[in-house]
């Protein structure tokens, strides 16, 4: 009897083992998606606040992967730094506006007269 369950239960073992493993294009076991996402922040646009607000990196057993934050930060950085460019860009073309119009020809005409141009 003993050997019996012994020879049955080496072939269904071996049996589920051979269904598993070539299961061919039914396969048993379904792919999975990945846990990391391809990219959380969009590639279209610039980053916003909501965003950021909504960004969450995959958990691992130790924290979060590094990878992805490296990734983020990255994104971060280069927004920030792209922003910073264009912020000092208008204001310089805003101090010479400005200065442009102190001393223009008008600066030193008496009220109601108008200057010479």
């Amino acid at each position: 009897m003993f050997l019996f369950l012994l020879i049955t239960m080496v072939v269904v073992v071996g049996a589920v083992t051979l269904a598993v493993v070539a299961g061919g294009d039914s396969a048993a076991l379904p792919e999975t998606a990945p846990e990391q996402p391809v990219d959380p922040l969009p590639q279209t646009r610039p980053v916003n606040r909501s965003d950021i607000e909504a960004l969450r990196l995959p958990v691992t057993l130790r924290g979060y992967r590094m990878a992805d934050v490296d990734d983020a930060l990255d994104r971060l950085a280069a927004e920030l730094a792209e922003r910073d460019a264009r912020i000092a860009e208008l204001e310089s073309a805003l101090a010479g506006a400005q200065a442009t119009a102190v001393s223009g020809p008008g600066l030193f005409a008496k009220p109601g007269e108008e200057a010479d141009q």
